[in-house]
């Protein structure tokens, strides 16, 4: 694999790179359903010998491209980008900003989207010479909305490919370095509701009422109290209350308060474990002041789980891409969560961070991702879009050497 020909490769299509990115950016799309971002992908690519699969649950796409050279056990190898946006307004003085209020791409899908655009023409320009098959998932619905999960239950990802690689922009990390780790990369993510159930009353006579507030505030200081005193400090689970809603008015005393939240775990294990343990604290806690609590549970992502045979094989692609210090090794996983990790549970691959902060700047000063403000140093995108084709020619030339 000649590296060189790829970063001059990736460079030369900058200006596209670029140009698909700010379009995406200016009319960002929500959930399972972005036709007008499906539109701009197809677009950009339809002088590809590309054969294209969509499915009825979203608006999704993969397309196919197969090596020249490719013959019946060929491998085949997947690379993701995902398109959706978040809904909040965003805050930056870019000329392509945001012209929907209140939709903003605020995690670099945009990004992710065009970087592998760029690797698609990257790929398709060495078609005939290719002995593989690549599948580029265009993926929507990552924000919390299972995209990943419903594009595999529709037969978009069928056969399964033998590796599965994806980038993910950091706006927070050093320009240009791309970093991973082998196992837990990011955590599995499900939300809790707890309500708590008393019998409410007037303000001044809570002792002819069964008030469930002050239950309610003790039960959020248990499960703090679970989550240090239930698992080891080593084994990181995360459990934050981020809502609580209860009351009319300042003299009555609610029927009701009800608690939401969010549960952060890096393994099976501990995933069913917490979900138990705030089930019983939730219900216990509630006795002891005499009301009565419920906890409805909905699972979210899983843990991304990143075989250490993928990650090595972007580590190599990384240094001849950038040299020793193009690559950095996380030392920790993230408690953040994707939904590349319902591919990672099927097929073996990576994701990895890409450092986009302005270069030269202190990266460490710079806007994250979620942030109404965050910017983007565009000139790191062909950088990405090297490394996706670098992932793909390498497994497809030497697999999990």
């Amino acid at each position: 694999m000649l590296t060189d020909t790829l970063l001059d490769s990736a460079r030369a299509l900058a200006p596209d790179i670029i140009a698909l990115r700010r379009a995406i950016h200016a009319e960002p799309e929500l959930g399972l359903h972005t036709p007008l971002t499906m539109a701009k992908v197809r677009e950009a690519l339809s002088d590809l010998p590309l054969e294209w699969k969509t499915g009825p649950s979203t608006t999704g796409a993969v397309a196919t491209l197969t090596g020249g050279k490719a013959g019946a056990d060929a491998p085949r190898v997947l690379l993701r980008g995902d398109m959706d946006a978040l809904p909040m307004d965003e805050k930056t003085d870019l000329d392509f900003a945001s012209t929907i209020p209140g939709r903003m791409h605020a995690c670099g899908h945009d990004t992710h989207t065009a970087m592998l655009t760029g690797a698609a023409r990257i790929l398709a320009a060495q078609q005939s010479e290719l002995t593989g098959t690549v599948d580029f998932m265009f993926q929507p619905g990552e924000e919390g909305y299972h995209g990943a999960r419903f594009m595999l239950d529709d037969g978009l990802i069928d056969p399964l490919p033998d590796a599965a690689f994806a980038l993910h922009i950091m706006p927070n990390a050093a320009y240009g370095v791309l970093a991973g780790r082998a196992g837990p990369l990011m955590a599995a993510a499900d939300q809790f509701t707890i309500t708590v159930k008393g019998r409410g009353g007037h303000a001044s006579m809570p002792h002819d009422c069964a008030d469930p507030v002050p239950a309610a505030a003790a039960i959020v200081g248990a499960i703090q109290a679970m989550v240090t005193r239930r698992f080891k400090a080593t084994n990181a689970v995360v459990v934050t209350v981020t809502q609580i809603h209860a009351g009319t008015a300042h003299n009555v005393i609610p029927d009701d308060v009800v608690l939401g939240g969010t549960i952060r775990t890096l393994s099976a294990d501990h995933r069913e474990k917490v979900h138990g343990l705030i089930a019983e604290t939730a219900r216990q806690t509630a006795a002891a002041y005499g009301v009565e609590a419920t906890c409805e549970l909905e699972f979210g992502f899983p843990v991304t789980l990143c075989d250490t045979r993928a990650v090595n094989l972007g580590e190599k692609v990384a240094k001849q891409l950038g040299g020793a210090e193009g690559w950095r090794d996380l030392p920790d996983p993230i408690m953040g969560a994707e939904d590349f990790s319902y591919l990672l549970e099927k097929v073996p691959g990576a994701m990895f961070f890409l450092g986009v902060a302005p270069d030269g700047e202190d990266w460490t000063q710079c806007c994250a991702i979620h942030s109404p403000r965050m910017h983007v140093d565009e000139g790191a995108l062909p950088h990405g879009a090297a490394m996706l084709a670098g992932c793909a020619l390498e497994f497809i030339e030497n697999g999990f050497a």
